[in-house]
């Protein structure tokens, strides 16, 4: 069983989006072990909770700068010993100890077709925002392994999502989230918990 710990800084839709994989057998010979919030009250918190799943908040507001977060964090996500760490719109940098230590282990969906509109300060709505400014016909999501670079690791999947007239910032998120996004990430942890992606 491929041991699997999602990290999360909000609503938790794309968390939701494999807790129903992982019940509905899209997701195959995977047990999600843990959820790690970086934000305290997050309703994708409530999600894990609901669905029996372990949670806890690590929090860089409760210590007394990054260095000691960064310890603490890492110390919270080995008590899980996951095998594969998903990044479900976590909107914390990763410590680079953790991305050594769990070097091919790490994967992140990022809301755009990398290399458009991806790196520092594109998250979120950001990337809408810019994708619609630059008047992009397609979209998309990407879900990716994480390297020491800002969105910049070896690409696993990538779906592309039309960009409609009208559309603001807040449709086309909500487009390739459904999409896209709640379907590629659940994809990807299948492709790796049976073999079909090299580890």
């Amino acid at each position: 069983m491929l041991r699997v710990l999602v990290l999360v800084s909000g609503g938790g839709t794309n968390l939701q989006a494999i807790i129903d994989a992982v019940a509905d057998g899209t997701i195959q010979n995977t047990e999600l072990v843990g959820v790690i919030s970086n934000n305290p009250g997050v309703f994708a918190l409530e999600r894990a909770e609901k669905a029996g799943i372990p949670a806890e908040v690590v929090s860089p507001k409760a210590f007394p700068d990054r260095e000691a977060f960064n310890q603490a964090f890492l110390s919270a996500v080995e008590s899980y010993a996951p095998d594969l760490i998903v990044l479900a719109g976590f909107l914390v940098v990763i410590p680079p100890a953790m991305i050594e230590r769990y070097e091919g282990k790490i994967i992140n969906i990022h809301p755009s077709l990398i290399p458009s509109f991806c790196g520092t300060g594109y998250y979120g709505l950001k990337v809408h925002e810019a994708a619609l400014a630059r008047g992009v016909k397609v979209s998309g999501a990407t879900v990716h392994f994480v390297d020491t670079g800002t969105d910049t690791g070896p690409i696993i999947l990538q779906k592309a999502v039309e960009v409609l007239p009208g559309d603001t910032p807040e449709v086309l998120q909500k487009r390739i989230m459904e999409q896209a996004e709640w379907k590629l990430l659940p994809q990807a942890i299948n492709m790796i918990a049976t073999g079909q992606l090299p580890q």
